[in-house]
């Protein structure tokens, strides 16, 4: 089955807003990003579904975990069927302040076959630094499950993998302070020299003199007015709900796994004529049991395979597109050749190699 999108702007909406788009939608703040943490601890309370005893690590660390609470437990006599070694990761946004709550994931380590019902004991998050930023704790939810008995089981979604809201506790202190920034670095998602332009000339604008400068087709910096008139957070608000035209990139996406193609509103073509023809070929395998006449004593029976080999070849479909057709006159022509998901790739690589598609092709 295709599943062709087009993306285009709202047909209710003007031409003024339908090329109009924030800064804060197409920008982010250099050095203001998140930071991934990661840790390692044990889920406890499982209903029989943690972590065999050939899980040595889950084991070790279920000792190890007494032994710091005062009671010693030899490691091979520690049994993990109600525990599971697991994985603790989060994100740190920027500007994290000390006793903020975050989300994080666990997810199994060993052969555990289900997380439900589990609590993940106290673990230190750990920084790419090597630093403790955060420790975890808490009841897991879990986003399905795992169910069965004498070999006939049911599993939905991934019951080794969880999440506990709001689990986490950031222990150290991020902040960063911008009141101090004499430029201000504001970096595109998606590089593009003409956008990076109007943003230069749109904060220019707003503020009545030249304090932007676009550095590449990423990169804007912005000087900061010394004395600051107003606080950074102000300014950075005012920059950012600033609107600069969107030009958008004319774009072709294929999946051919699973037959989705999704192409911008601005792709055109130029004039192209599409043969398109499919060739189907069978070969079938029959076998015949040859027997010898009644009473022949040098006979022998033999198995005889049959060859059969048929090819069908259907007739040509055609589709023409005059210059500048749109996307739609596209899907419309695919539809009706009747083109499957692998058919409409190979056209459109075949329509770029020939310079009829003016639009990057990326199959995926």
């Amino acid at each position: 089955m295709l599943v062709a999108i087009s993306v285009a702007a709202f047909a209710g909406s003007t031409g003024a807003e339908r090329s109009k788009v924030l800064i804060r939608d197409i920008t982010t703040i250099a050095g203001v990003r998140e930071n991934s943490l990661v840790g390692y601890g044990i889920v406890v309370g499982l209903r029989g579904t943690g972590d065999s005893r050939q899980t040595q690590f889950t084991t070790q660390t279920l000792a190890n975990t007494m032994q710091r609470l005062g009671v010693r437990v030899p490691a091979a006599s520690v049994r993990v069927n109600n525990v599971a070694g697991v994985f603790v990761t989060a994100s740190l946004p920027a500007f994290s302040r000390s006793g903020m709550k975050l989300d994080v994931t666990v997810s199994s380590t060993g052969d555990a076959k289900s997380l439900e019902g589990g609590i993940l004991l106290l673990t230190a998050l750990y920084g790419p630094d090597g630093a403790v930023y955060a420790s975890a704790q808490g009841p897991l939810t879990i986003g399905g499950f795992s169910a069965g008995a004498a070999g006939t089981s049911k599993v939905v979604n991934h019951p080794t993998v969880g999440t506990v809201p709001a689990g986490a506790i950031v222990e150290r202190d991020l902040a960063v302070d911008i009141s101090h920034l004499t430029v201000l670095s504001l970096m595109l998602r998606d590089p593009d020299f003409t956008a990076s332009t109007d943003i230069a000339n749109a904060i220019n604008k707003d503020f009545q003199k030249d304090v932007a400068v676009p550095v590449d087709s990423r990169r804007i910096d912005v000087r900061v007015p010394q004395p600051a008139v107003v606080a950074m957070p102000a300014m950075i608000s005012r920059i950012q709900n600033l609107s600069v035209p969107f030009h958008a990139s004319a774009k072709v996406i294929v999946n051919e796994r699973t037959g989705t193609i999704v192409m911008g509103g601005d792709v055109k073509l130029s004039p192209v004529s599409v043969l398109h023809g499919n060739l189907s070929v069978e070969v079938t395998t029959e076998f015949n049991v040859s027997q010898p006449p009644p009473f022949s004593k040098e006979g022998q029976t033999t198995v005889v395979p049959e060859v059969n080999v048929k090819a069908k070849e259907a007739p040509v479909s055609r589709i023409e597109l005059a210059e500048g057709a749109s996307v739609q006159e596209l899907i419309d022509g695919l539809r009706a050749i009747g083109a499957t998901a692998r058919d409409v790739t190979a056209i459109l690589q075949a329509i770029k190699s020939a310079g009829g598609l003016r639009a990057e092709l990326e199959v995926i």
